[in-house]
């Protein structure tokens, strides 16, 4: 028979229950990282808008990216071996918002270079990791993608872009 500490059987008791709506106010004091996670699926690329992006370890060099169920791009991008995380910089809330988007061609007219493990790389962004994937699983409502940094890099961009009180904002 198993036991509970006497901690968690006082947090148990003691805490109300904590709504969505309150939860991301309260997050919304939290800075986050403005990313766009891309893969190439077939023979074609995909990407996605992903806020929660994490560092997990230094050694191994992990990351994480968490992507809520409802994304219409994950499904194709679910499967993929590999996948690029692209940092954008403070200039870029107009490609943060395309990659946010659904059912348009995201990558139209964009100038493409490939990453090493063969990903889309966005023009003007701030770094980048090209990462191998470890473990995708189903997290609360969002997806959690584990993932190894196999390469990485920065650019010349002077600022990058962070998600802070609901609005994008360009840090040094």
């Amino acid at each position: 028979m198993g036991t509970t500490s006497p901690a968690r059987r006082h947090a148990d008791m003691e805490a109300p229950p904590v709504s969505s709506g309150t939860l991301r106010n309260v997050l919304r004091e939290v800075p986050t990282a403005v990313t766009v996670v891309t893969a190439t699926t077939g023979d074609r690329p995909a990407g996605l808008t992903v806020g929660s992006f994490v560092s997990v370890s230094l050694d191994p060099p992990l990351i994480g990216i968490f992507v809520d169920e409802k994304s219409s791009s994950w499904p194709e991008m679910r499967n993929s071996a590999t996948f690029t995380v692209n940092v954008l910089s403070g200039d870029q809330q107009e490609l943060c918002a395309r990659f946010a988007a659904s059912g348009r061609d995201k990558f139209a007219g964009l100038p493409l270079q490939k990453s090493p493990l063969g990903n889309p790389l966005l023009p003007g962004i701030a770094a980048w990791l090209d990462c191998r994937v470890v473990e995708v699983r189903k997290l609360g409502d969002h997806h959690f993608a584990l993932a190894r940094v196999a390469g990485l890099g920065t650019t010349a961009a002077a600022t990058s872009i962070v998600f802070h009180r609901g609005t994008l904002h360009a840090i040094p």
